[in-house]
């Protein structure tokens, strides 16, 4: 079985995933060093592009029958069989983006891709098996429980748990609403 867990930068995938495949006994993969291993995409600007029909086809290829917990902000793109996609307040989003170094504009970018549910909106188009988790003042080890408790109650498909609406007047700070580098 192949569990992507994906989510906007700064929802908490990697320490997310690394742990689920701990408590899964399954391979943990990191979907950009997967990429680059198979030489699939070309860093640009110190991001790494790709082209998602020619990942999807490696990742077909190589993980298909195996049981793996795939990490990325693009896994839910990939032929899988259970999509994890995490969500998280779009103003601890903002927070941690900053802590990390992020770009004013790169944090705006993400900021309001949670805010409107990018990954959510592009794993329906391409998955049935979505399951939405909101990991705002949770532990990692506790989102982890929600998520095998789910698994093992056979849920599948559990979307439209978060609406983040209510959050804007908090995050306007964070949006990018003047030049690239202008903040409100």
């Amino acid at each position: 079985m192949i569990i992507a867990i994906s989510g906007t930068p700064g929802v908490g995938k990697t320490t997310v995933a690394k742990l689920l495949a701990e408590k899964l006994g399954y391979d943990y993969v990191d979907l950009k060093e997967f990429a680059l291993k198979h030489g699939v995409g070309e860093t640009k600007g110190g991001e790494l592009e790709v082209s998602i029909d020619e990942l999807a086809y490696y990742v077909e290829r190589e993980l298909k029958g195996k049981d793996v917990v795939l990490d990325g902000h693009l896994s839910h793109l990939m032929p899988v069989d259970q999509v994890i996609i995490l969500r998280a307040n779009p103003k601890l989003i903002g927070e941690r983006l900053k802590e990390r170094g992020y770009s004013k504009g790169k944090i705006a970018e993400n900021v309001e891709a949670e805010l409107v549910d990018v990954c959510l909106l592009e794993a329906i188009e391409e998955n049935e098996n979505i399951i939405e988790v909101d990991t705002t003042d949770k532990s990692p080890g506790e989102i982890v429980e929600e998520i095998l408790t789910l698994l093992n109650r056979g849920i599948k498909r559990r979307i439209g748990i978060v609406d983040w609406t209510k959050a804007y007047d908090e995050i306007i700070p964070y949006l990018k609403l003047g030049g690239d580098d202008e903040w409100v």
